[in-house]
């Protein structure tokens, strides 16, 4: 493989994470303004509150470790296949980060009209990720990619299978 055939730094990230980020706030926004007041769970305010914090923190460590620990970027320029580290609990640990950020955010919201959105942005993450940056990973890795693929989870973090 000659040092242009690699991924893009950046790649598709912004269109993928902004859309996620501005479809959270907005949900947010409506929640706190009273438009989704009907959806409220106070019983259960404290615990979310607590559990949305922790994934918000967990989505900050991963994408710390993926940038950081991992380097990411080294692999990167250097043709290689991420596999080890944060890359051993989840494919697209970035993308991943975000959404678990978003994801804490809906909980701390405390509001379950909000609760579609992980959902939304899941799906919307699949679809945009099979038909981009795995298409590309494909095309460079080959046998390595489709082997990674049956190990890792996609989005959602998980231990690796055997």
């Amino acid at each position: 493989m000659n040092s242009q055939n690699h991924l893009p730094m950046i790649g598709v990230g912004p269109l993928i994470v902004i859309p996620q980020l501005l479809l959270t706030a907005l949900g947010v926004v409506l929640s706190i303004l009273g438009f989704l007041g009907f959806g409220k769970i106070d019983i259960l305010k404290i615990s979310f509150l607590i559990i949305g914090v922790i994934v918000i923190f967990f989505g900050i460590y991963m994408w710390f470790s993926a940038n950081f620990k991992t380097k990411v970027d080294k692999y990167i320029t250097e043709n290689k296949l991420a596999t080890t580290g944060t890359y051993g609990i989840v494919r697209n640990p970035i993308y991943s980060a975000f959404f678990l950020a978003n994801f804490g955010t809906v909980l701390i919201a405390s509001n379950w009209i909000l609760f579609i959105i992980p959902i939304l942005c899941w799906i919307y993450m699949t679809i945009f990720l099979k038909q981009t940056e795995e298409k590309w990973l494909l095309n460079l890795y080959g046998q390595e990619y489709i082997d990674y693929c049956k190990k890792v989870n996609r989005i959602i973090p998980w231990f690796t299978k055997n």
